[in-house]
């Protein structure tokens, strides 16, 4: 199977800073999932949170695919008892939005939650609906390998994901991949375009971004020498990584999955060292409106 794997927020809202087509039409949803299932793309990543993403998945049929979906940010500082009928209310519906019987995975969507009092509530409740097989694997989405560390100490979770890029070092140099691949725990790792940012030409990288001109510069001498394009590198780079199992990329169409999974194959050149940055300013795209 592919290494590949499906966000679909596009399908159920617009997404992204590169994106030029807004949200998939149902049709080309339709032709998106055809195309991946050919290519054997076999797992989809979608949440409540992502608009009518559910739905529209579920009229086109994932009967082919793996599904992973998640639940809601829970407001309050502690998990309450009405938290938890508030999940179980949104996981059935998301089985009728899916039109599913159970679904590969569920991540709790904002991995504070696993931190506040009462947390133990949530997992108790996944590992209910994991023993009566409508969950294969529970995990949570993180920001930084700080809540991760965290987490693990509390709660025995199947499934990690995390943003990881091409410019971004850190799960490496803190050996938290290593140790995930070491606890038998699955990775999957998102934003490996930075919701696009990657991919943007200098002309139309917003100007606010400027203040790492110097980083720019030096990935776009990288990818020149190389004759490596953006995308190549920063897929090839993602799903080179051993530890990680599945790249979770998102499009609006059928012909931008296409254009992936041919830059996929190939050889990834050295990276230099000074291609890398640990500023989260630039990381981790919550930042960028204050930019």
């Amino acid at each position: 199977m592919s290494k590949i794997a499906l966000g679909t927020v596009q399908f159920g809202i617009d997404y992204g800073i590169n994106s030029e087509n807004g949200q998939a039409r149902p049709e080309e949803v339709r032709n998106i999932l055809n195309y991946a299932h050919s290519k054997d793309i076999d797992l989809l990543d979608t949440a409540p949170a992502y608009g009518s993403s559910e739905r529209v998945l579920g009229g086109a049929n994932v009967q082919n695919f793996k599904v992973v979906t998640k639940t809601r940010h829970f407001d309050n500082s502690e998990i309450s008892s009405n938290d938890l009928k508030l999940l179980d209310q949104d996981f059935s519906r998301s089985l009728d939005n899916l039109k599913q019987d159970s679904v590969y995975g569920v991540l709790v969507h904002n991995a504070d939650d696993l931190l506040k009092p009462g947390s133990d509530k949530i997992f108790d409740k996944l590992q209910e609906l994991k023993q009566k097989k409508k969950i294969e694997k529970i995990g949570v989405s993180i920001y930084d390998h700080n809540q991760l560390q965290a987490i693990l100490e509390n709660f025995d979770i199947d499934l990690v994901q995390l943003p990881f890029n091409i410019l971004d070092r850190r799960l490496i140099d803190s050996s938290m991949l290593s140790m995930l691949k070491n606890k038998g725990i699955e990775v999957h790792a998102r934003s490996v375009f930075l919701q696009g940012l990657l991919l943007m030409s200098e002309q139309n990288r917003p100007d606010k971004f400027n203040r790492w001109s110097g980083l720019w510069r030096i990935w776009r001498e990288w990818l020149n020498d190389n004759q490596i394009t953006a995308l190549e590198a920063a897929i090839r780079h993602a799903i080179s990584m051993p530890e990680i199992s599945k790249v979770l990329v998102g499009v609006d169409n059928v012909d931008q999955l296409k254009e992936i999974v041919t830059a996929s194959s190939g050889v990834l050149p050295n990276i230099p060292d000074e291609m890398f940055t640990n500023d989260i300013d630039l990381l981790n795209p919550s930042n960028w409106s204050a930019l």
